[in-house]
């Protein structure tokens, strides 16, 4: 039995919006957070136990970070893992391992260990030739690409000359239902949690999750399938921690579902769980670092959505200035929760933030949501460039 969690050192590699997001979970706890992040007015900056600036890539750094911890976990895969691994042979308690966290940041071998274990995905190559798997084919970076970037649909081969260069994840472009996501804890191999999937709808212009609606409109069994297929995903992977699946349902005769790629962290697909669920991703995560029994993750309100606050197409580099909070929240029909960031800058298309509705319809919710969509945004107040 060990003491309650304050004397505990806990730190995180990151200290953006997740971070931010972790820490205010964390004080439920009266567990402070260390954060280590390379942008000294970072969203965790003001916030953290003890906040140091250095680049979370570098192996030296992380490790030096992780001296006197305990307990180290993640906000942002793009990490040394030798650093972390480094962290583990010293006694700290990692979550995610660094294993886990090696291979997801590699997509290629992400699809390779799908395909090895059983877990359904599209057809794929790893090849420097764009037209191995001929066209239209999805293109995607093995490492680096997040919200949208470093990933591209090939048409025709008039479309090479924008292709990536080197080898690359080629995908047969599936026909897409819906795109889901589950997230879900695993402590150990008994205590095992996974919220409802929620399904997303997706800015065509940045293609990055507009809007996030929970549960996900699925029948019962491809819901099921969705939940088994996740689970048997962190059995197979003996995963430690908090993990965000994405997955494609086949606009096909049984619905197929497809897993797309893996995030070894708390997830934009989960923020309405702060607000719409018995234990938030937040919390969840933090559970599982401290080794504390999972939480509730049933719903706790009927409907819920999360809209995302991106930065304007069209503004320029520059201090933020958000428009349309004060109106969203003299709703009287749904509930409207901001988070607010805290970044010091925007940028098209860059998120800034987010607003998670809660109701008892789900029709009254998202029809709040496209209202909201138009009326909330994120601009510079002061162009950076000028």
């Amino acid at each position: 039995m060990s003491n309650f969690f304050n004397k505990k050192r806990v730190g995180v590699l990151g200290g953006g919006q997740l971070g931010r997001m972790m820490i205010q979970a964390a004080v439920d706890l009266d567990v402070g957070l260390e954060i280590l992040d390379g942008s000294r007015d970072a969203p965790c900056s003001k916030l953290s136990t003890r906040f140091v600036v250095g680049d979370i890539r570098i192996a030296d750094t992380v490790e030096a970070f992780g001296e006197g911890l305990d307990i180290l976990t993640i906000e942002i895969e793009d990490v040394s893992v030798e650093g972390m691994a480094r962290l583990e042979k010293k006694g700290v308690r990692v979550v995610p391992k660094s294993k886990h966290v090696a291979l997801i940041q590699d997509k290629g071998l992400q699809k390779q260990f799908f395909a090895e274990r059983g877990i359904p995905t599209a057809p794929f190559v790893l090849s420097s030739d764009p037209s191995a798997m001929g066209f239209p084919v999805v293109q995607k970076l093995r490492r680096g690409g997040f919200d949208g970037r470093g990933v591209q649909v090939l048409h025709s081969k008039d479309d090479l000359q924008k292709c990536f260069p080197g080898e690359c994840l080629l995908e047969n472009k599936v026909a897409i239902l819906k795109e889901v996501s589950v997230v879900i804890a695993r402590r150990d191999h008994h205590d095992i949690k996974a919220f409802p999937p929620c399904e997303a709808v997706f800015d065509e212009r940045a293609n990055v999750a507009l809007y996030m609606v929970a549960p996900a409109e699925l029948e019962p069994l491809v819901a099921e399938k969705c939940l088994t297929i996740t689970t048997k995903l962190v059995q197979e992977l003996d995963y430690i921690g908090l993990l965000c699946v994405e997955l494609f349902v086949v606009d096909n005769e049984e619905k197929s579902v497809l897993v797309n790629e893996i995030a070894p962290r708390c997830h934009n697909s989960g923020h309405h769980t702060i607000e719409a669920n018995a234990t938030s991703q937040f919390s969840q995560l933090l559970r599982v670092a401290l080794d504390l029994p999972l939480g509730d993750v049933r719903p706790t309100r009927p409907a819920a959505a999360t809209l995302n606050i991106l930065g304007d197409h069209d503004t320029p580099k520059g201090s933020p200035t958000y428009r349309g909070i004060e109106a969203a929240l003299a709703d009287q029909d749904v509930t409207v929760y901001p988070h607010l960031y805290g970044k010091s800058s925007v940028s098209p298309f860059r998120k800034m933030g987010h607003v998670t509705v809660v109701g008892d319809c789900r029709g009254t919710v998202i029809a709040k949501v496209l209202q909201l969509r138009d009326s909330l945004g994120c601009r510079a107040a002061v162009d950076l460039n000028s």
